[in-house]
């Protein structure tokens, strides 16, 4: 399969049931193997490979991300493990067509990535909204899971917290039709580029400081997408579903209070987009959970601190190894 036929089936939805399509490294601007899998509609994810005999690690991106956030990150853990990175659908390379792109959809999706993809009970890591969809599909089908990395996750915590920008972004986000309006007016006065670096501020990151390849990669993804109006329906969609989530969390809390397998909570103490003050309650209502706080790190660490994180993550399972092997 081509990068032109990847577009292709990720764009209009005829991949046929059942089959995975792939491209391989030297055709794709990617760390891993592109394929793409027909999971009630087209779902590309990034095969990392990684060690056979070692626990299986699916990569969760949040709000607006997709594969490439972790493209830092995932090789320094596949000495250790098997590691996969998906595209929810209406992100990344995953365009959402017909699909409806809200939490509670894209958590039955990643139940069904670990069902049909992996096969196998997974280490879940997930960032920011990846986090709550990763807490959802435990909650869901614990049988499915051995661990979560939380990284950042999207939780409810004090409203005083909140940063100015992003609490007004998000008002914006949740009102229909200005929401639509914001989307499509940021879209054609803004490069590509420049809605790169805007993202990597917002999530704390410095866009100097990624090699030039990723915010490329990231580039070209931006400009190779088809339904962009597609896109910004899903990005708002799953937007205000988090947002109700959070407004009234009772759901959600009663699935944190659910988790019965190893947890390792991250959290950026400069995090702008989920106050560190939520990480730091959601750790003391789940005293079992590890926490782990990461001093002058923003909302996406895998970006800021891929190395000191890897490392952490790869201690943590050697110390829980045990612990999942016996579920």
């Amino acid at each position: 399969m081509s990068p032109a036929d990847l577009r292709t089936v990720t764009r209009n939805g005829r991949l046929p049931a059942g089959t995975v399509g792939s491209v391989s490294t030297a055709d794709r601007a990617t760390n891993g193997e592109s394929r793409v899998v027909d999971l009630g509609g087209p779902v590309h994810y990034v095969d990392f490979g990684g060690l056979a005999t070692g626990p299986g690690v699916v990569l969760v991106h949040g709000l607006g991300g997709s594969h490439l956030n972790w493209d830092l990150f995932a090789p320094l853990l596949t000495e250790h493990a098997r590691v996969w990175a998906l595209d929810l659908p209406g992100f990344g390379r995953s365009e959402p067509g017909a699909r409806k792109a809200s939490v509670s959809e894209n958590a039955r999706a990643l139940d069904r990535f670990l069902a049909e993809v992996v096969g196998e009970p997974a280490v879940l890591v997930g960032n920011s909204m990846g986090g709550m969809l990763s807490i959802l599909a435990t909650g869901e089908r614990p049988e499915a899971v051995t661990g979560l990395v939380l990284l950042d996750p999207a939780i409810p915590g004090p409203r005083r917290a909140l940063d100015p920008l992003v609490a007004l972004m998000f008002a914006i986000y949740a009102v229909p039709l200005v929401g639509e309006r914001f989307m499509r007016r940021r879209r054609t006065r803004q490069s590509e580029l420049a809605r790169v670096r805007e993202m990597l501020s917002l999530v704390g990151v410095d866009p100097d400081s990624i090699p030039s390849e990723v915010i490329d990669r990231s580039v070209t993804l931006l400009q190779e997408r088809e339904d962009v109006e597609g896109m910004d329906r899903a990005f708002l969609a799953a937007a205000r579903s988090l947002l109700r989530l959070l407004v009234d969390p009772r759901s959600y809390r009663k699935a944190m209070a659910s988790i019965r397998v190893p947890v390792l909570l991250v959290h950026g103490d400069r995090d702008r987009l989920v106050p560190v003050a939520a990480a730091r309650d959601i750790a003391r209502r789940h005293p079992g959970w590890r926490y782990l706080e990461l001093a002058d790190v923003g909302h996406v660490p895998q970006l800021q601190e891929p190395e000191k994180l890897a490392a952490e993550v790869l201690a943590w399972l050697d110390d829980t190894a045990d612990t999942r092997a016996a579920r």
